[in-house]
């Protein structure tokens, strides 16, 4: 990896159709990011599907990258777009959502301070549809979070996560190792969260990093994505596989790497 790319964040939007209109507003937020210097944020717009609808919104800016594939979910659009990622880390940016001023830079602060924090999350706020703005109440406090930690409130709490998935930060080598976010039609975030806890410690700055907003299109507001039957399965599933991942002696950082040998004759 070059020494530019290596200090570049990639932030990556997994957009449909009906969210493509907000798509100005998100790259307004990211354009407002002051990063440390040296440093620079390359966008992916991933289209879930092939319709003309999206590329109009897209920003005409020489960091924005728009590219579309075969309809899947958020999280085949995501993953699919780790093909073309180059930054050593990969933030999360939802078509609907924004950033708020500092997030990506506090990201990189915490991510290049200790090596073993393998992800950041922040607060997030509802955006509502009059602007206004409503936290959580039970944020954790900020800091680092412990492995398994993000598990153990998840099932005692209804499975309800105790940091927000989307506004994610991860290490792209270990967000590569984990195949990306899950095939799920719904939580495939959720899922990712829950297998990063699982192998490596995260940060939560209390700090709002990110405005979730909330619309009547909304595709966690629709019926489908609260059917009990689908929310079990999906459930079961992200559940299993943050236990498995728990079970490997791997974690990251590996504890168990070979050291390097000396250099061939």
């Amino acid at each position: 990896m070059s020494a530019a790319v290596s200090r570049r964040v990639t932030v990556v939007t997994a957009v449909h159709g009906p969210s493509a209109r907000f798509l100005p507003d998100a790259y307004t937020s990211l354009c407002a990011q002051r990063l440390p210097t040296g440093w620079e944020w390359e966008w992916i717009v991933q289209e879930d599907g092939t319709t003309d609808e999206v590329r109009p919104h897209v920003p005409d800016d020489a960091r924005v990258t728009f590219r579309q594939g075969r309809p899947g979910g958020p999280g085949v659009a995501r993953t699919i777009a780790l093909a073309h990622a180059e930054g050593a880390y990969v933030k999360v940016l939802d078509a609907d959502d924004r950033l708020t001023p500092g997030a990506l830079a506090r990201d990189l602060a915490v991510l290049e301070a200790d090596p073993t924090v393998g992800w950041t999350t922040s607060r997030v706020l509802d955006l509502l549809p009059d602007g206004s703005t409503v936290g959580f109440p039970d944020d954790p406090d900020d800091g680092p979070i412990a492995r398994g930690a993000v598990l153990d409130h998840w099932k005692r709490n209804d499975f309800r996560a105790p940091v927000h998935p989307a506004s994610l930060c991860v290490r792209r080598e270990l967000l590569v190792a984990l195949g990306g976010w899950m095939a799920l039609p719904a939580s495939e975030d959720t899922g990712l969260l829950l297998a990063l806890n699982a192998v490596s410690r995260g940060w939560f700055s209390a700090e709002a990093g990110l405005l979730y907003r909330k619309w009547e299109g909304q595709v966690t507001g629709q019926a489908a994505h609260v059917d009990p039957a689908e929310r079990a399965a999906r459930t079961a599933v992200a559940e299993a596989r943050a236990h498995a991942l728990a079970g490997f002696d791997w974690t990251f950082p590996s504890t168990t790497a070979t050291p390097p040998g000396p250099p061939a004759p």
